[in-house]
């Protein structure tokens, strides 16, 4: 840590925290950029606002029970940390996996905080979820979960105080039956509670694009900034979910050629570039895995690291620590130029000290990936007017968005003596904006 204030703060989580390895690695990642920030701004120091920050307003946990087809009685768990309000109400995703627990919870919504405040909306930070895996299940079980998740977690949301949105194992499906539960309990059609809904009932187009298409619009911009473009270019994307379709979608409408995804059973190779359309019927549509994919286009699948693929440009966009120090080496030594996180906390942060040391630009998620949770801001502005924007015009805000986090990014580094380095400029510049909102506050 760069002071004894920041490492006091970081032990104190850790301390009042324990086995929560996910939100400790968020929270360092933070605390070691903003210690010129703290000596520019003592007043931060003198009220707190570390220490405030780190810790979340309201954390919620709930009782899940459902019944399965066969008639079984399920029970699992559910998350909602609404970790800080000071710039508007809390906005975040929704997780529906086995692995969620209340640190993956946590550690989110932390990054949704600085996330959030770099997207220049007026929200704040949160995050949900639940230990239930939607894989494999029928439409009737995800119905019955959802409406029972959205029995508890009605009473803690609303379109002034909280509103959640869809993140992995959370699609359109899923928000629709949390919406319609949420819509029968409080009888009032309030569609600005959740984030992700259909355009034919308040949802927003570009929304569903917009985590990936805003990933590649700040590759794009990080690439400018070094006098190169996309054209071309060999890139690598993790996943094949939303965010890792459109990504690819969007890299190959902008000339570069995408040469790999995965999935949690290992990825494809194509040196012509992967055939995105087929992708989306396979994932999307058959919610199939990437095995049907590759039989169904003869493409070669293989259950290595994804990350020994050669590329130019890698967009990590599955989940928190997919990509670490092995698959970093990997692609300094094959030429990759730059690295843009689309999922939340990919890369290691062993990985991005070997970027570092090797001069590879690294966009760090709650920059790179902001797109989502801006457009669903978006969402909520057009909810709010009872209006409906063309896709152009929603593509056209969602580009100029992720331009101004780059350059908000890069001057902010600039200002604190980092040129270049977006983990500095986006965290400092996501902290200072929350920061000031909180002191205007007062200490609440």
């Amino acid at each position: 840590m760069p002071n004894d204030t920041l490492a006091a703060v970081y032990d104190d989580i850790v301390r009042t925290n324990p086995a929560q390895p996910e939100f400790h690695q968020a929270a360092a990642e933070v605390l070691e950029s903003i210690g010129p920030a703290i000596d520019k701004h003592p007043e931060y120091a003198e009220h707190k606002i570390i220490q405030r920050i780190c810790e979340p307003e309201r954390q919620v946990i709930f009782r899940v029970p459902w019944q399965d087809d066969t008639g079984e009685v399920r029970v699992n768990r559910g998350f909602r940390v609404e970790f800080n309000s000071a710039l508007g109400p809390y906005k975040g995703g929704l997780r529906f996996a086995p692995t969620v627990d209340l640190g993956v919870i946590k550690f989110l919504g932390f990054e949704q905080v600085f996330k959030n405040a770099l997207s220049g909306q007026p929200i704040g930070g949160g995050k949900g979820g639940a230990d239930f895996d939607p894989k494999g299940r029928s439409d009737g079980e995800v119905m019955r979960f959802c409406q029972s998740f959205m029995t508890e977690l009605y009473r803690h949301i609303g379109e002034l105080t909280d509103v959640p949105a869809g993140d992995i194992g959370v699609g359109q499906r899923e928000i629709g039956y949390m919406f319609g539960q949420y819509k029968r309990i409080t009888n009032r059609y309030e569609s600005g509670v959740i984030t992700g809904k259909g355009v034919t009932w308040g949802g927003s187009l570009v929304r569903t694009e917009a985590t990936g298409f805003g990933a590649v619009f700040f590759a794009q911009q990080m690439l400018q900034a070094r006098g190169a473009s996309l054209d071309g270019r060999r890139c690598v994307v993790s996943g094949s979910g939303n965010v890792a379709i459109f990504a690819i979608e969007k890299l190959q409408q902008l000339g570069a050629v995408v040469v790999a995804c995965s999935d949690s059973g290992g990825h494809v190779h194509q040196p012509d570039g992967i055939d995105v359309e087929l992708l989306k019927q396979v994932k999307l549509i058959e919610r199939g895995r990437l095995t049907d994919y590759a039989e169904r286009c003869s493409a070669a699948f293989s259950t290595e690291s994804i990350w020994s693929v050669p590329c130019e440009l890698a967009l990590p966009c599955a989940t928190q620590n997919e990509l670490d120090e092995q698959g970093a080496l990997a692609l300094a030594a094959n030429g990759c130029i730059a690295v843009v996180e689309g999922a939340n906390m990919p890369c290691t942060a062993r990985a991005v000290d070997v970027f570092d040391d090797a001069g590879v630009a690294f966009g760090p998620g709650k920059a790179a990936n902001a797109g989502g949770v801006a457009t669903s801001a978006l969402e909520m502005q057009q909810n709010a007017s009872r209006d409906a924007w063309s896709f152009e015009y929603t593509e056209g805000r969602l580009a100029e968005i992720m331009a101004a986090i780059h350059t908000t990014c890069l001057t902010v580094a600039d200002e604190y003596g980092a040129p270049g380095n977006y983990v500095v400029g986006a965290n400092i510049a996501g902290f200072e904006r929350v920061a000031r909102a909180m002191l205007a506050l007062g200490l609440v």
